[in-house]
């Protein structure tokens, strides 16, 4: 996907398998952070396939101000279809996604630099 298709993306997540009549297909699963402080959860099939690769509306899960509901969207959105693939015969390792992984770039997005460790 294009850079710009995907600023507010926090987190990202793409299964490989067959869609019911055998055909490859990806499905992409995502977190981003859109505008008024809404967490949103997409998943798309195929976007490469598209006309534009900007998501849809129909595209969207969950949206909503809380970063736990979210996550609990995403990852049951990514368990269901890793499931999916288990049963077509893939043994696709896709990890969950994390709370740390979303507050790092929210971070960078929210004061504009990189957090530093101490």
């Amino acid at each position: 996907m294009k850079r710009q298709d995907r600023l507010g993306r926090f987190a990202e997540r793409e299964l490989r398998g067959v869609d019911d009549g055998g055909a490859p297909e990806t499905v992409t699963i995502w977190i981003e952070r859109k505008p008024g402080a809404i967490w949103a959860v997409g998943r798309a099939v195929n976007v490469s396939a598209r006309s534009s690769w900007s998501p849809r509306q129909d595209d969207y899960l969950f949206e909503g101000f809380e970063l736990e509901d979210a996550l609990d969207a995403a990852n049951d959105c990514l368990e269901d279809d890793v499931r999916v693939s288990e049963a077509d015969g893939r043994d696709d390792k896709v990890r969950p996604f994390t709370r740390d992984e979303l507050l790092k770039p929210l971070e960078r997005w929210f004061f504009g630099h990189e957090r530093t460790e101490r």
